[in-house]
């Protein structure tokens, strides 16, 4: 066999290290390792609201319908640094026994949070995704799906240390019913299956079936939960498509979490499944690869065409720090005061990541934030379509700590003299609040 001639050989190694080097660069970026001192946008006192009891909420939804948002929050500050396996926070599970999370609705024009009371539910609930759905039998009220962080069980978290095998936290999702209006919702059930490993997120395609997120492999820390995080090719997370029964929920018992759920992967070999929201269709999805700082654009299947649940990632958007939750923004002015369309998808991620670490268990830290919005755009000189980011707003981690969701709301052009901005709410899974800025798009 020949070898190789010089030519070709410095050829391959020149695109080895290019390859590697970009991918470096761009880890340092995601990761903040080049923001020595993180910035904050400069915001009149008028244009920023704290959205009050609205501790570490980590997800926010923005119901068109009824111009609300809705989010679940932890309330307490404490529970985040004791209990929080999305964190590796395993410190104390009794502290769950005393704080409970709960459900919230933000009225976005008075910038004020509705606490709901939830009837027929009395366990532990540890808050982090949520999904909102119109419920089509009754259009005045939504199914709101949660993600509920639970300890494992007695026996295993009585046992010290428990076994290497066992995971801490036996995760599942919550089921609520909501009437739009009123100040209560009713716990239809609890969702677990052997695949919901380590949900993040989760988006519905009907009343009775979910996609969800598992973020990691890995579920405790260590080196191997480092390389997952910062390694792009450590491709170990997926998404599954869960179905499940509600057709009569007061024969479930509220323990029998399994009744009627059968699960299958819908997407595998992915790099930290995180944030999973709807696009700008009715099929379509975007799935945050948090540590790696990109938002596939994918495909769900159509119910005329196929009878599988498989997922069809479509292309890629970069950004420069880590992104988690992300929204779709349609545009309700579109073409008006500026004649420009501002739709796009607004994710919301960290700074400084890299600090996240050290963080996590400290209730004092800072953790910076930037939030972008991704616009489809077509250049005039080719005709060809792209992906257009915008940094709408940053901050040192002073005003708002750790961003991981983010929604906008437009404003009435004829309210601002013709200009084009939006209320942006932002929230982090250890910010003290919901935080509410004025932008511009």
């Amino acid at each position: 066999m020949k070898s190789l001639g010089p030519s070709v050989t410095v050829a391959l190694l020149a695109y080895v290290l290019y390859s590697w080097g970009t991918r470096i660069y761009h880890n340092a970026v995601v990761f903040g390792f080049l923001r020595t001192n993180p910035l904050s946008t400069h915001v009149q006192q008028e244009d920023i609201h704290y959205v009050a009891d609205t501790v570490h909420c980590e997800d926010l939804h923005y119901h068109a319908p009824s111009k609300t948002i809705f989010t679940a929050c932890e309330d307490h500050p404490e529970t985040r640094f004791q209990w929080f396996p999305p964190l590796t926070n395993f410190d104390n599970s009794s502290i769950l026994q005393t704080y409970h999370g709960s459900l919230h609705v933000i009225d976005p024009e008075t910038k004020k949070s509705q606490r709901l009371t939830v009837g027929n539910f009395d366990g532990p609930f540890i808050t982090h995704g949520i999904e909102v759905l119109t419920d089509p039998e009754q259009p005045n009220a939504v199914y709101i799906y949660a993600v509920n962080h639970l300890p494992n069980p007695e026996p295993v978290i009585a046992i010290h240390p428990p076994p290497a095998d066992v995971p801490k936290a036996r995760s599942q999702i919550e089921v609520f019913h909501h009437v739009i209006g009123t100040t209560t919702a009713t716990h239809l059930r609890s969702i677990w299956h052997p695949l919901i490993r380590t949900p993040n997120d989760l988006i519905a395609t009907s009343p009775t079936s979910l996609y969800i997120t598992n973020d990691h492999f890995y579920r405790d820390h260590g080196i191997m939960r480092s390389i997952e995080d910062i390694y792009p090719k450590a491709a170990w997370t997926d998404v599954i498509y869960v179905q499940f029964s509600l057709e009569a929920p007061a024969i479930i018992a509220e323990t029998d979490a399994v009744a009627g759920v059968t699960a299958t992967v819908a997407l595998d070999r992915f790099h930290n499944a995180n944030g999973l929201g709807h696009g700008r269709y009715e099929n379509e999805v975007a799935i945050a690869s948090a540590a790696s700082g990109v938002l596939s654009i994918s495909e769900l299947p159509s119910s005329s065409r196929s009878t599988s649940n498989m997922i069809t990632v479509l292309n890629r958007i970069e950004f420069d720090s880590t992104i988690d939750n992300p929204s779709y923004f349609s545009d309700p002015y579109a073409g008006t005061a500026d004649g420009v369309d501002h739709s796009g998808f607004v994710v919301a991620g960290l700074g400084k990541a890299y600090t996240l670490a050290q963080t996590s268990k400290q209730p004092n830290a800072k953790d910076p934030v930037m939030v972008w919005l991704a616009k489809s755009v077509k250049k005039a000189e080719t005709g060809e379509t792209v992906w257009e980011k915008k940094l709408l707003f940053e901050d040192d981690g002073s005003r708002v700590r750790s961003a991981s969701a983010a929604v906008l709301v437009a404003i009435d052009p004829e309210k601002e003299g013709g200009k084009r901005k939006a209320w942006l709410f932002v929230t982090g899974f250890v910010s003290s609040s919901v935080v509410a800025v004025k932008v511009d798009l």
